[in-house]
């Protein structure tokens, strides 16, 4: 990562921020302005890649890893149905420039966050 990332800086400290998991590639943050009753970030460690699409084509090994990790911290922490959200580019409100997804569960409706 790149050393002024808001994402190493949320690794080095410099960031408060509750980091919930960790793995040798990746980690997990809890939001500090939820969507949803439980709003997860999942990361990679590397910033290789700026959106979802340049993962999965680049090395789906860890997008898989992404999507495994947001799974078991689902279960864990929204005990039920969430949602998978990888926001790629400007247009999806997307403003760090980083492939991350958001773990969005607990109490969501057919109408919460816009669908």
């Amino acid at each position: 990562m790149s050393e002024s990332s808001v994402f190493t800086r949320i690794l080095r400290g410099e960031i408060p921020s509750e980091i919930i998991a960790e793995t040798e590639n990746a980690f997990a943050i809890r939001d500090i302005a939820p969507q949803a009753p439980v709003h997860l970030l999942v990361i990679p460690k590397s910033e290789q890649y700026r959106d979802v699409v340049e993962l999965a084509a680049g090395d789906p090994a860890l997008l898989a890893e992404l999507v495994g990790l947001a799974n078991s911290l689902a279960a864990e922490h929204a005990a039920g149905d969430f949602r998978l959200i990888f926001n790629t580019g400007p247009g999806a409100g997307q403003t760090v420039f980083h492939v991350h997804a958001h773990v969005l569960g607990g109490g969501l409706s057919e109408g919460s966050l816009g669908g």
